[in-house]
């Protein structure tokens, strides 16, 4: 079984989400992370930006602001 660390990168800096994440989820203008024994949390406004399979990282970054 394989289980990640989500990180968020903001300003050229990781922040850590969540440790020991078994699924994670693209909902409606985010990511929602979840593991065995917690609660799921979703972080808004982000998306997927790489996946470190070897060192078990996910980074999560803003979404692209669209003009209107």
């Amino acid at each position: 079984m394989c289980q990640m660390s989500v990180f968020l990168v903001k300003d050229e800096k990781e922040e850590l989400v969540m440790e020991s994440v078994t699924r994670l989820d693209v909902k409606g203008g985010g990511v929602e992370v979840c593991t065995f024994f917690e609660e799921p949390k979703f972080v808004p406004g982000v998306q997927v930006q790489s996946i470190d399979f070897l060192g078990g990282k996910v980074f999560i970054g803003s979404l692209p602001e669209t003009s209107k």
